[in-house]
């Protein structure tokens, strides 16, 4: 705990001990579960409670995350880091607090009531913060005494804050430069954020750039006569943007939510050139009125009945069926991979729905380009506000850059000039200025307030080894050392070999495995300190690539098929006795033969959102490339005997139900991850992390496990208790024929085989239990049938 004499001074020092949330709301409380999340203390204040506990109605808010969808916390233990408190009888509490964040309603004389009352507590060094999502951040510093004002800024948070990666960071003109640097460094290393700094401007960057673009596509979907499905399956994946598109996006959020966002924009942007749009239709205020509020009411521009979804018509004022398709024409240009080609090919098209697409476009960039010294520092806050909180694969600007900035700038003006663009504003004199062609580039990303490129913040960046890049920037510099069609081994710094997958979704190939033994061999050599494997992009592993099986399935060569499963094998095995240490650093889905390798590396360093798991038996299979085993050595490693077989029960239920963790932190709780394993709460830090992890274990002399250990096995006995829970579920048809097959093999394989409890086996007895159980089910018809079946649809199948 701090007090206000030792608390470390907020300009000087980024470590944030305790934090307290004002605000036990759905968002207060879910800020709060992320900071848990990240292991951080945060006491969390809501209004006094009649009766005998005032932080009833504190606790009453933790109590609700559990219930939550999507889960706020990483595991119900996260809870444990969070203390109820209230504002009668818990003030002093704050004192102890080295950041506050006020989350209570959008209305500027409540938080100023609210910072008369808890100011005075806070200590000389504390920051405070308001999470606003629009509101004044410089109207709100003069609510607070002077002497706080320095260490007063906007902080808010996308909705749902664990999932939703962007925060943005806002300062009035008094704030401490020093303060921010250090609330940044905070948000981003501590919490794992993607933090731009935004200016003290209505709905700041995020929602003002968004928010204009869907309001924008409500006019041009009014303009063009289009349904709301047609548009969505328009400006969905097709324009690399999240799935839910436009209108379903709309609902997701919550139509009232959108409304109010919408309607900062009409109060606090009368004098805006596009100010006349920033208004709703008819008929989205009709949904509002019958309480149709999109998804949380399981009805709003769509809804689902037994029927299938349906979308609503505005013009009948009746939903019908849910087409949700493109026009065949307009759907062929949207495959051109050259977005310049596409741009102008939809530009060129007499199509209705071509046209609203490039309007879209053209509306987009004008609107940017125009606010862009009003609302962020540079292009750089703009694009990645969009991308991290829209889930857009390119900002605005990059997307503009790619489609050729100057031949684009020629188009808005000339469609400014013949009236058909939403405003009449002209474009600023930048865009065209000298000979710019971009506004990304090798020297910054370019500032419209300023004139000039600013550089990214490197005192940020810094843990990123490899950073997340705008269009543009350049990458940073490594070495290939090897490099094949299905694997690359390369280095930052020629101390650590990295190993990156090449493949679809990062299956192991026969080329990865190669790749990987390769990298083994590599990695001992005299000139290196250890071995990373990590991939550029998410999934860190979908596992194997199953194509290989089923064509020695199809071909009759059973022996083939066993010597593939022994050299996915062999190939964890060679990690796992690398003279070198290896370290997985893993980030999304590492799944099935990506777990495997995780769990027979020295070390894991996971991102907090990281989902791990066995989940062969969804088609029909059990691990077999030294999962099975892995798990049987945990047990036998567990230190009291009662509870190893407690603990191999867990693995059994976890593998023979394909569960998958829904965090690093389960992962841990599952034991998937050990107590030296590492987890990293910025997704982009894990390479850095990972890289000084094997550095450090080379340093301390490392060598690796002995291989001629012996564990007991809990045997026949232990496998038949198994499979005896199995029974009642298959008797009570909960599980098919098949998936008892599958539970009982895996209980086999955990278990050590048909031997007796207590007998010593070693890991190749354990491996061939596993391989022979593996071989087996491959060769079952109603296995292959559940291969072929996830192939073509990528959904399992029961059978």
């Amino acid at each position: 705990m701090t007090t206000s004499s030792t608390a470390p001074a907020s300009a000087d020092a980024p470590y944030v001990r305790q934090v307290a949330v004002l605000g036990a709301g759905v968002m207060g409380a879910q800020i709060a579960a992320h900071l848990t999340n990240a292991g951080i203390p945060t006491l969390l204040y809501e209004l006094p409670a009649e009766g005998a506990d005032p932080n009833a109605n504190a606790a009453k808010a933790i109590k609700m995350l559990a219930k939550l969808k999507p889960a706020p916390l990483a595991t119900k233990a996260q809870a444990k880091l969070l203390r109820p408190a209230n504002y009668q009888s818990s003030l002093e509490l704050l004192t102890d607090c080295d950041l506050v964040i006020e989350a209570v309603a959008e209305r500027m004389d409540i938080k100023r009531s609210l910072y008369e009352q808890v100011a005075p507590h806070l200590n000389d060094r504390a920051i405070f913060a308001s999470n606003t999502s629009g509101l004044s951040i410089t109207e709100l510093a003069n609510a607070v005494p002077e002497a706080l004002r320095a260490r007063f800024a906007g902080v808010h948070f996308f909705n749902p804050p664990r999932y939703m990666h962007l925060v943005e960071l806002i300062p009035h003109a008094g704030t401490d430069e020093r303060v921010l640097t250090n609330l940044e460094s905070f948000l981003t290393h501590q919490v794992g954020k993607g933090v731009v700094r935004a200016k003290d401007t209505p709905n700041f960057i995020g929602n003002r750039i968004g928010v204009f673009s869907i309001l924008s596509t409500l006019a041009h979907t009014a303009a063009y006569d289009l349904g709301f499905d047609t548009v969505d399956a328009l400006t969905g994946p097709a324009l690399g943007r999240p799935k839910s598109a436009t209108y379903r996006t709309s609902d997701v959020v919550g139509l009232d939510t959108m409304a109010h966002v919408v309607a900062t924009m009409t109060h606090q942007l009368p004098d805006d050139p596009w100010a006349a749009h920033f208004k709703l239709p008819d008929w989205y205020q009709g949904l509002l009125d019958q309480g149709a509020l999109g998804q949380k009411t399981r009805a709003g521009i769509y809804r689902k009945t037994k029927a299938g979804i349906e979308v609503l018509d505005p013009k009948a004022g009746a939903y019908r069926p849910s087409e949700q398709s493109a026009a065949p024409e307009v759907a062929a240009l949207l495959k051109e991979r050259d977005p310049a080609k596409r741009l102008a090919a939809l530009r060129a098209s007499d199509h209705p729905q071509a046209q609203f697409l490039w309007a879209l476009h053209r509306d987009l960039f004008h609107y940017c380009a125009y606010h862009l010294a009003d609302i962020a520092d540079s292009a750089r806050e703009v694009d990645f506000a969009i991308r991290w909180g829209y889930g857009w694969k390119l900002g605005p600007f990059e997307l503009w850059q790619a489609c050729g900035w100057r031949q684009v700038a020629q188009w808005i003006r000339e469609d400014i000039d013949a009236g058909r663009t939403l405003s009449s504003a002209p474009l600023p004199e930048w865009v065209e200025a000298g000979d710019r062609q971009s506004v990304h580039s090798a020297s910054g990303s370019f500032s419209a307030s300023r004139g000039t490129d600013v550089p990214r913040n490197d005192k940020i960046t810094r843990r990123q080894a490899r950073p997340q890049l705008l269009l543009g920037e350049p990458a940073p510099q490594d070495t290939v050392i090897e490099e094949t069609d299905d694997i690359r081994l390369w280095t930052l710094d020629h101390k650590v070999l990295i190993a990156s997958f090449k493949t679809k979704r990062n299956t192991f190939s026969p080329g990865v495995l190669a790749g990987l033994r390769r990298a083994a061999d590599l990695a001992e050599g005299p000139d290196w300190h250890g071995l990373v494997v990590w991939q550029t992009q998410e999934p860190f592993s979908f596992g194997a690539d199953l194509s290989g099986a089923t064509g020695l399935v199809a071909s009759g060569n059973v022996d083939g098929l066993r010597d593939l499963v022994a050299t996915f094998q062999n190939t964890m095995m060679r990690l796992k006795y690398c003279g070198a240490p290896v370290v997985a650093a893993i980030r999304g889905m590492a799944l099935g033969g990506g777990c495997e390798l995780a769990l027979q590396s020295d070390r894991i360093v996971a991102a907090h959102e990281t989902y791990i798991g066995l989940v062969e038996a969804g088609v029909g299979l059990l691990p077999g490339g030294g999962g099975c085993k892995e798990l049987a050595i945990r047990a036998a490693d567990a230190t009291q005997a009662g509870d190893r077989f407690a603990q191999l029960a867990k693995y059994f239920e976890n593998v023979a139900m394909a569960k998958v963790a829904a965090s690093a932190h389960e992962a841990r709780e599952w034991g998937f991850l050990r107590e030296g394993d590492q987890i990293v709460m910025h997704p982009d830090e894990i390479l850095h992390a990972a890289l000084a992890q094997a550095k450090a274990m080379h340093a301390a002399g490392y060598r690796p496990p002995h291989p001629w250990q012996t564990w007991p096995v809990q045997g026949r006995f232990a496998s038949a208790s198994l499979k005896a829970n199995m029974v009642n579920m298959l008797e009570g048809h909960f599980i098919s024929e098949h998936d008892y097959e599958i539970g009982s093999r895996i209980a086999d394989a955990l278990c050590g085989g048909d031997l007796d409890p207590g007998t010593v086996v070693d890991e190749e007895w354990l491996l061939r239990v596993e391989r022979e159980h593996f071989v087996a089910l491959t060769l079952n018809k109603k296995t292959q049938a559940r291969i072929m079946h996830t192939l073509e649809t990528g959904k399992p199948l029961r059978n």
